[in-house]
């Protein structure tokens, strides 16, 4: 029997920003023209495409939903062309289908490869999330905690008034009472409509300003700033939160048994990973897609876990 070709993560990284480019660039023609399902399909299509082109054997761990609810890129669909290493694939081909259809900032096509086994098979529900940035003490904040003790617990690591930190949360009316609770402290509240993976990359760059993410959003998004966290450095903590009995009967289905649990990051990676996002709309980590006459330009940052290494790269695409 012939072992399972190796993950070799530095040469499939440049084919992963191919992938997350062709979707960005294929949902390109679709902002601001208010239809958010077209937007996403135009990306979905491009991204399979693109990773069945990949020599490898991939399987959707984080998709657009399960079998039933997804014609394509659902969770447990098998990609790539079927010779090379085993792999899961995280993915969001277009996180912010609203903001591409408004011509809204942060839209993104995102996409994390690791070796089979190494991502969590998060079930489509609601995940607690906190996160911060690279260099700081492990539990320097924790779950346990109120906002404003995290807040606070931060300014102490960081050395620095509570009115110093800003906390990235995303504006739902389930927040409101975490968001009045922050800013109780004197911190800062930066508010986001949709896209919380950018929203806990921000953590992890400095030139965004944020210090914090905190707030509920889906789980699967949760393993994808997981993945990219791990490549860039910070804490991530996360929770599943369960509404119901069907919500529990997706988790168990997916092979989870403790619904208390506390993942950290390296509990939802647990394996060295490759991520790459491009920027559809304007945003604080990437730019969008540029028009000119002839050509599209788009950007996409790349990143390895296992380095470390962080590569912002510019593609100029003839049309």
């Amino acid at each position: 029997m012939t072992d399972t070709p190796e993950f070799h993560d530095r040469g499939l990284s440049l084919s992963l920003a191919r992938v997350s480019e062709a979707a960005a660039l294929a949902s390109a023609k679709l902002i601001g023209r208010g239809d958010e399902k077209a937007a996403d399909q135009a990306a979905v299509n491009a991204m399979r495409e693109q990773l069945n082109k990949l020599q490898i054997q991939g399987v959707v761990v984080i998709g657009e939903g399960e079998r039933d609810e997804a014609p394509m890129l659902y969770i447990g669909e098998e990609v790539g062309a079927g010779t090379g290493p085993a792999v899961d694939i995280a993915l969001d081909p277009l996180e912010g289908t609203t903001l591409t259809a408004k011509d809204m900032p942060n839209a993104l096509t995102v996409i994390a490869m690791g070796p089979r086994g190494s991502m969590l098979h998060a079930p489509d529900v609601y995940m607690d999330k906190l996160a911060i940035g690279p260099g700081f003490r492990d539990g320097v904040v924790t779950m346990d905690m109120t906002p404003s003790e995290r807040v606070n617990a931060l300014a102490s690591a960081k050395g620095c008034s509570t009115d110093d930190i800003t906390v990235c949360v995303l504006d739902r009316p389930r927040h409101e009472a975490t968001i009045e609770e922050i800013r109780s402290t004197g911190a800062a509240v930066r508010l986001i409509t949709d896209g919380d993976v950018a929203g806990v990359i921000h953590c992890a760059e400095a030139s965004t300003g944020i210090d914090m993410y905190m707030g509920s959003g889906g789980a699967p998004e949760g393993v994808l700033a997981a993945a990219a966290l791990k490549c860039m450095g910070g804490q991530m903590y996360g929770k599943l939160l369960f509404r119901n009995d069907d919500e529990r009967g997706r988790a168990s289905k997916a092979g989870i048994t403790n619904f208390d649990r506390v993942y950290t990051r390296d509990d939802l990676v647990t394996q060295d990973v490759i991520f790459a996002a491009t920027g559809v709309t304007d945003g604080s980590i990437v730019s969008g897609i540029k028009r000119e006459v002839g050509y599209l330009t788009a950007e996409t940052i790349l990143m390895r876990s296992k380095t470390g290494s962080v590569r912002r790269m510019t593609y100029r695409n003839p049309v």
